[in-house]
């Protein structure tokens, strides 16, 4: 067990972490788990999710939102961005499944730009083969295809 007074020492580290940057609940563990037992670093981690301070559910949106303004990627990297930060398959395939339409509008979208950006530099079917492996969906690539006269 331990004291009030070690445990107020260390949330107050774990929290000025997560205020520095919104954190998920891995990023946490991986953080302190050396440094902090691990059952007060759990105490601290389902008090903060209480309080509020720590929401995974938040951190996929923002994350998404990032992702939309900044990056070309397609909804298998954004998936998998998103499972290296330690977020569940089941809160990934709930938000997927919440904002099915913007994410095919994003990875479209996305494709477009891709597409415009190395159509002077690749043949049609090497755009295609590229955009595949970085895993777009052939139908949203056929979409984007369409849409690149916009």
């Amino acid at each position: 067990m331990y004291t009030i007074e070690e445990y107020d020492k260390e949330k107050s580290k774990v929290l000025k972490y997560v205020l520095y940057k919104k954190r998920t609940k891995q990023e946490i563990k991986n953080k302190f788990s050396g440094s902090i037992e691990s059952e007060m670093l759990n105490d601290i981690i389902d008090e903060l999710e209480e309080i509020g301070y720590i929401n995974d559910k938040d951190y996929i949106a923002r994350c998404v939102n990032d992702f939309i303004k900044l990056n070309n990627l397609s909804i298998k990297e954004v998936r998998y961005k998103l499972m290296s930060k330690g977020i569940s398959n089941d809160l990934i395939d709930d938000y997927m499944q919440e904002n099915e339409d913007e994410m095919e509008n994003y990875e479209i979208e996305s494709a477009r730009k891709i597409l415009i950006k190395k159509q002077n530099q690749m043949e049609e079917d090497e755009l295609i083969k590229y955009l595949l492996k970085k895993g777009y969906q052939t139908s949203n690539i056929r979409q984007a295809i369409e849409n690149m006269d916009e």
